[in-house]
């Protein structure tokens, strides 16, 4: 996943570019650049690293110029350096491109131009596509005929920006696939994005493109056409976010301000669509018409990395509160399994970023079953919203922090209203039962505050726990997928070797790991599995290990028996994974920050996985 910021209006290009850029380098920071197109010339300067080395390299060698692009890079074809950094130029210099995405067919595009006389610089895929367009462009002319000539002739996913001396009064976008390209709309100045964020200081007005279409932006309007050269017309979508959402609000780390927007972000997502005093959920989106859902016979979630541990939770949820049978898969692996499924069945995905590969691949896969499918998303106009019959948006605002946090959160409301949804659609919960649930997550914000005031507690805790090497995460039933998310943050971003485990599973192999070094993080709210949780401990205690509690306040049986103890606000048995998880979301990040690690931007990650 990248990040692409284009301008062309009549104010200086690089400032905003830059800008733009730093508020997407979430996307991508192993490498950086820019290009800038003033009194005929297109001057590009790029460098591998973050995106202050460019800053420097610009301070160095100012370009200047009111028509220009930019890129921060997540490395697919190319290791990161100077020469594979974006934007790529064509033989002569007066073409470039950035791209996201991946180019399948890009070798033997290559062989054939190499053949041509085209030579090549780097080791992308991107680059070939700047001289295949360069090679329409002499054919046609025209600098948006080439790109949709060129567009034509790739197979994969792009989305793509394109600058060149022959139009020097326009930017050319182009999409198809996973990844997304917004045209920002101002007044006597224009902006294209790969997300949102990065232009939200200037801009809240914005056009979204479809696969297959290719806009052609001066600093007047948009033009939008598809590739075949049909004309588009489109509404623009107003983003309601507020800018300062996207800052980080006095907070050291992005990770740590979202963290703590947990109690607003809940609120937001449940905002409007309950109704306390007659037990119903208000989902005008999901367009399932009382037929569909009452033909349903099973759900279906699909999702990869935290979106997958929130879907674990909505088969729980679907299960208990809807009466269906569901499952729980991993995207990667459904669309290629030739699942069994159909129009009885209901295929949930969930994405923050609505643009994730494999989800995107297997909502393709169960819509040519017609499947409905319902997208569970952050991201308004997403490629995910978009392939979707349905849509229920999360409203947890922009999220910067790689790793996921209040979009966690915001998932698991969003489950937990879909199955009272199902349950009061197909009467499987009653009138008096829907509004003490609905009751019951009405309460969680200010449980979850409270939860947060735990912070100084665990930020001592880190510092006892900072210098082991491994740890094991146990949890039962619903605490089991928030076992898996615990490990999974911890090894995100202090690249410390972590495990969720079920705690069932404990004897079945894990239990040859305890010993008096190991921290084991033991969820025991009293729920179902309470007793068994306990069990687990008594095991973890037998070898010495470091039992690290999260049980509900007050619990001395836990207490007695725990070497460190955290403990939480008790609340509803389904809605308790929404308070157990934040001091899980704590503890790794001070762990983190203590150990010196980039908490908002781990090694080798990106906020979302365009590609395969």
């Amino acid at each position: 996943m990248c990040g692409i910021v284009g301008y062309v209006g009549d104010k200086s290009a690089v400032g905003i570019i830059v800008e733009g850029l730093k508020r997407l380098e979430y996307r991508g920071y192993d490498s950086a650049g820019i290009a800038v197109l003033h009194d005929g010339i297109l001057e590009v300067r790029r460098a591998a690293g973050r995106i202050r080395t460019l800053e420097g390299i610009l301070r160095e060698q100012p370009v200047q110029g009111s028509l220009g692009i930019g890129h921060t890079r997540w490395a697919t074809h190319g290791r990161p350096s100077d020469e594979n950094a974006h934007p790529h130029t064509d033989c002569g210099g007066n073409l470039v491109v950035v791209h996201n995405g991946i180019l399948e067919n890009y070798v033997e595009i290559k062989a054939r131009l190499a053949a041509e006389g085209h030579t090549f610089r780097s080791e992308t895929d991107t680059e070939v596509l700047a001289h295949l367009i360069e090679h329409h462009l002499r054919a046609t002319g025209r600098l948006d005929r080439a790109v949709k000539a060129a567009c034509a002739e790739v197979t994969g996913s792009y989305a793509i920006g394109v600058v060149s001396t022959a139009a020097a009064d326009r930017l050319v976008a182009a999409k198809h696939g996973a990844g997304s390209v917004v045209v920002g709309l101002g007044r006597g100045e224009m902006f294209i994005a790969s997300d949102i964020p990065a232009i939200l200081s200037h801009t809240r007005d914005v056009v979204i493109l479809e696969d297959n279409e290719v806009a052609v932006v001066t600093a007047h309007g948009v033009e939008l056409s598809t590739l075949e050269g049909e004309p588009v017309q489109r509404e623009p979508v107003r983003i309601h976010w507020d800018p300062i959402m996207a800052e980080k609000g006095g907070y050291r780390h992005f990770m740590l301000k979202e963290i703590h927007e947990q109690p607003r972000a809940i609120t937001d997502t449940f905002r409007g669509r309950i109704a306390p005093e007659t037990g119903g959920i208000v989902l005008p989106d999901a367009n399932l018409d009382p037929e569909t859902v009452r033909g349903l016979q099973r759900v279906v979630f699909v999702a990869c990395g935290t979106a997958y541990h929130a879907a674990l939770l909505g088969r729980a949820m679907i299960e208990r509160l809807a009466g269906l049978p569901a499952e729980a898969d991993l995207a990667s692996e459904f669309r290629y399994r030739d699942a069994i499924v159909g129009p009885e069945t209901l295929v949930v995905a969930v994405s923050q970023s609505g643009e994730t590969a494999d989800t995107l691949g297997a909502v393709k896969a169960a819509r040519e079953k017609g499947c409905p499918i319902l997208a569970i998303t952050n991201v308004v106009g997403s490629a995910l919203a978009r392939e979707a019959t349905g849509v229920l948006y999360m409203h947890a605002g922009p999220e910067i922090g790689v790793a996921s946090t209040k979009a966690f959160s915001t998932m698991i409301v969003a489950v937990y209203l879909l199955g009272l949804w199902l349950g009061r659609q197909r009467d499987a919960i009653t009138v008096e039962d829907a509004k003490k649930r609905i009751h019951d997550l009405v309460e969680i914000p200010r449980l979850v505050e409270a939860t947060l005031a735990l912070d100084e507690r665990i930020d001592a805790l880190a510092k006892e726990l900072c210098t082991a090497r491994d740890f094991l995460y146990l949890g039962r039933g619903l605490q089991y997928p928030i076992a898996l998310e615990g490990a999974l943050k911890l090894k995100e971003i202090s690249y410390i070797h972590a495990e969720g485990y079920a705690g069932g599973e404990m004897k079945h192999g894990p239990i040859a790991l305890v010993t008096g070094e190991l921290p084991v993080v033991a969820l025991v709210p009293r729920d179902g599995s309470y007793e068994r949780m306990l069990g687990n401990i008594e095991e973890v205690r037998a070898r010495d290990g470091i039992v690290v509690a999260v049980c509900h306040a007050g619990d001395r049986t836990v207490a007695a028996r725990a070497s460190h103890l955290v403990e939480v606000p008790p609340c509803a048995e389904l809605l308790a994974p929404l308070l157990t998880v934040v001091p899980l979301q704590l503890l790794a990040y001070h762990i983190a920050v203590r150990l010196g690690c980039d908490v908002d931007q781990p090694r080798n990650l990106a906020k979302s996985v365009t590609v395969e």
